[in-house]
């Protein structure tokens, strides 16, 4: 596009609802734009339980309208990326005296198996926990379980599939570019930006702004666009532990705390146990939110009330913490406060789309509720698509995963077969164009450690946007969880010369 292309769309802001609007919008055929001050999910998009769920406690602060919409788009995102998110089965065990009564547990899970049309998804059902595997682990408190399902979701895998999608199908898509203000002139957005890489500036225009930063929601529109006493949300902490492994269960714990909140133990990355969340007001800056030690010791101790091996710090291998942005409905408490969305247009000289809230399990329903009032405001272009697509390596069936490794592991016989799973699992049917050519392992270029290769990291930098060894690590891989500091400087290294090179 020339200097002097006007934008329909421009979107501040690369967490999943920011590239999911800009998906949804592109493919309709608007002209579209977005800026993200660091990189894609680098904020609370990355930081979640990594759950595409209904949310069944949301159910007892009478959230019908959310859940019912977030179970109805488990089976519509899992047909769009079943390399990035299946299906997991959760274990809820209850006993006598519990925070919450039998009969409340089944009503919630009735309406969760009967409210969200499921066809794929296993109904729940109840566990003798006695007898079942998943008792094993636990401590002798439970006779009972119910066993329901939901999905799991690789969260920043997500985010940037959706950006690589809107930029397959013409947007413009920034990575590491801050918004340094957005003003109105003669009914068009002047937006000027800079690369925080290079410190080079421009001014893009736009006929209409999105503003999707997420916890900087208010601060984009009170120090970037000049509006005044702004407070649309309220900021709440989300802080997870991974330890060793705990159980060999594929199966995921869904656990009561007899505080009233609620915790999840999950199988992750083969080897460990993802626990979490917590919920607490935040009011610092979101950028440097980290995990407490009242909330390190809040997960260990509620977690060593389940398990007959206990949790402790020792066991620790990394923590990650990222602040929600809730639209602030006045909420007593952070873990009662909606997780549901607000869109809110401004309309002026030139309109302005605010957005508020929003889950994972949502971003897609959020952004058809975006282009909604985007085709109101500016025109409308396109009709609704994102339902029957595919995200980027997401064009196979749900179930055939495996089936896909096979034909990884026929078409490069020299993979080893967990490596094999790991890149289907991150690219799909993009593996193959990843691999190219190689013939041998040594044609994969520098090893780096785990099984990471010169060959993907270099279409992380072309392909995904990746500058950084953090990039490749912690959001396009998880293999930061097994390299070693020398490693990951040697990783950095390599990165800055390549992306000096292609610049």
């Amino acid at each position: 596009m020339s200097e002097q292309t006007i934008f329909d769309v421009f979107v501040i802001g690369g967490g999943i609802n920011g590239c999911g609007i800009a998906r949804d919008a592109a493919g309709r055929g608007y002209s579209v734009a977005l800026a993200e001050m660091s990189d894609f999910a680098s904020g609370t998009s990355s930081g979640s339980t990594k759950l595409i769920h209904g949310g069944l406690r949301y159910l007892e602060h009478y959230e019908f309208r959310l859940v019912r919409e977030a179970l109805m788009e488990r089976e519509v995102l899992w047909a769009m990326a079943p390399h990035v998110i299946w299906p997991m089965r959760f274990v809820l065990p209850f006993h006598k005296g519990g925070p919450r009564p039998a009969w409340l547990i089944r009503l919630g899970l009735f309406l969760y198996d009967h409210i969200g049309g499921r066809k794929l998804l296993p109904a729940t059902k109840t566990l003798d926990m006695t007898r079942d595997p998943a008792g094993a682990p636990l401590k002798r408190l439970f006779t009972k379980a119910f066993e329901y399902s939901d999905g799991w979701v690789d969260d920043a895998r997500l985010v940037v599939l959706n950006a690589r999608d809107a930029a397959d199908r013409g947007a413009r898509i920034m990575a590491r570019t801050r918004v340094v203000s957005a003003r109105r002139e003669s009914g068009r957005w002047a937006i000027e930006i800079e690369n925080t890489a290079t410190g080079a500036r421009e001014t893009i225009r736009a006929r209409m702004l999105v503003n999707a930063a997420g916890p900087w929601v208010d601060r984009v529109l009170s120090e970037t666009v000049g509006n005044n006493d702004v407070r649309n949300v309220r900021l709440v902490q989300g802080s997870h532990i991974v330890v060793k492994k705990k159980f060999d269960d594929p199966r995921a714990y869904f656990f009561q705390n007899p505080d009233g909140r609620i915790m999840f133990a999950i199988p992750y990355q083969d080897e460990f146990t993802l626990i979490g969340t917590t919920d607490r007001d935040f009011t610092g800056n979101p950028a440097d939110v980290r995990i407490s030690d009242a909330e390190i010791d809040y997960l260990c101790k509620a977690a060593s009330e389940y398990f007959s091996d206990p949790v402790g710090r020792e066991d620790i291998v990394w923590t990650y913490s990222a602040v929600r942005p809730l639209f602030d409905d006045g909420a007593s408490k952070a873990q009662e406060a909606t997780r549901d969305y607000v869109l809110r247009v401004e309309n002026g000289d030139a309109p302005l789309l605010n957005v508020f809230g929003g889950k994972l399990t949502t971003y897609r329903r959020l952004a058809e509720s975006a282009l909604e009032k985007i085709g109101e405001t500016i025109g409308e272009k396109g009709r609704k698509w994102t339902a029957g697509s595919q995200l980027p390596g997401g064009d196979f069936p749900t179930g055939g995963y495996d089936d896909e490794v096979a034909k990884l592991k026929t078409r490069y016989p020299f993979l080893a077969a967990s490596h094999a799973r790991r890149l289907v699992r991150l690219y799909g049917t993009r593996a193959a164009q990843l691999l190219g050519n190689a013939a041998s392992e040594a044609d994969l270029g520098k090893h780096f450690g785990a099984d990471l290769y010169a060959a993907e990291v270099d279409w992380l930098i072309g392909q995904e946007w990746a500058l950084r060894a953090e990039d490749v690590l912690w959001r396009r891989t998880k293999l930061g969880l097994k390299f070693s500091r020398a490693q990951t400087a040697e990783l950095e290294e390599y990165m800055r010369g390549a992306v000096n090179a292609a610049a």
